[in-house]
């Protein structure tokens, strides 16, 4: 049983290494391809040896009584594609309190960092920290750095994904979720400016996922603690069989091109 913070991360991080796969999106925009009957594509994902599933708390409160699996992260951060210029500026719709008696085993906030909403989205994210804290849930801070107002600093190779990472454990995330940054050496970078997992996004769907596990493959040479990987999984013919090739690269260690056979690619 996972009673404190230590034992909840172990849960999900085993070995301090995770395959999530998060499947919040159908509050932003829907219909969502792979998503139509989420009953399925939840046990199947879970048969298949996720570590985690990102839910939205309605989704969160019926898969958790479904399915009674513990492996369930609650997303607390909403907007919707009719949102106009306000499309990408996260609200938070939900407690840390409230995401624990709905059966959540941690919590997950998102900021993007340069949208006009930004310091919104930061004070939600610092507030679900702080609330986190006296409960013993870890957080999970996805940081985008994608906005119109995103000012680089000269010589950063990682694109703002570094200072991403930074400001998720700065404010007191357990685990941070920042793309890839297209290189093993860059993606060092992002590793290295924090003391925390750091697990990568998986980007859109449509990408042959044998790719995919190279790249899950470098992130993993350079530091990373898996992934938090949606539409590439939940959208993909087999789920299952995409999450235990991700298993076998990021747990045991595996070659993507021997973990792509799992997919007989």
């Amino acid at each position: 049983m996972a009673d404190t913070l230590e034992d909840r991360l172990a849960r999900i991080l085993p070995g301090g290494k995770g395959v999530w796969v998060p499947m919040d999106h159908g509050a932003s925009g829907y219909p969502e391809a792979g998503l139509e009957d989420m009953d399925s594509v939840v046990k199947t994902v879970i048969s298949g040896g996720a570590d985690a599933i990102v839910l939205h708390k309605g989704a969160l409160s019926h898969h958790a009584d479904l399915t009674g699996w513990g492996g369930f992260v609650c997303h607390v951060s909403a907007s919707t594609v009719h949102g106009g210029s306000h499309s990408q500026s996260k609200v938070s719709v939900a407690s840390a309190e409230e995401c624990w008696q709905r059966g959540a085993m941690a919590l997950s906030g998102q900021v993007n960092l340069g949208d006009e909403s930004e310091p919104e989205m930061i004070a939600a994210l610092g507030a679900l920290t702080t609330e986190s804290f006296s409960l013993g849930l870890p957080v999970l801070g996805m940081i985008y750095p994608r906005g119109p107002n995103l000012k680089l600093i000269d010589g950063d190779e990682t694109g703002g994904i570094a200072h991403a990472a930074r400001l998720a454990w700065e404010l007191g995330c357990h685990v941070v979720k920042v793309p890839w940054t297209g290189s093993a050496d860059s993606f060092r970078s992002v590793t290295e400016a924090v003391p925390i997992p750091v697990l990568i996004a998986g980007g859109p769907s449509g990408t042959p996922f044998s790719d995919t596990l190279g790249i899950v493959e470098e992130a993993m040479s350079a530091g990373g603690a898996g992934v938090c990987m949606g539409r590439q999984v939940f959208a993909s013919e087999n789920p299952a069989a995409c999450v235990a090739a991700l298993r076998q690269v990021i747990h045991e260690g595996a070659s993507a091109a021997d973990a792509a056979a799992l997919l007989g690619e």
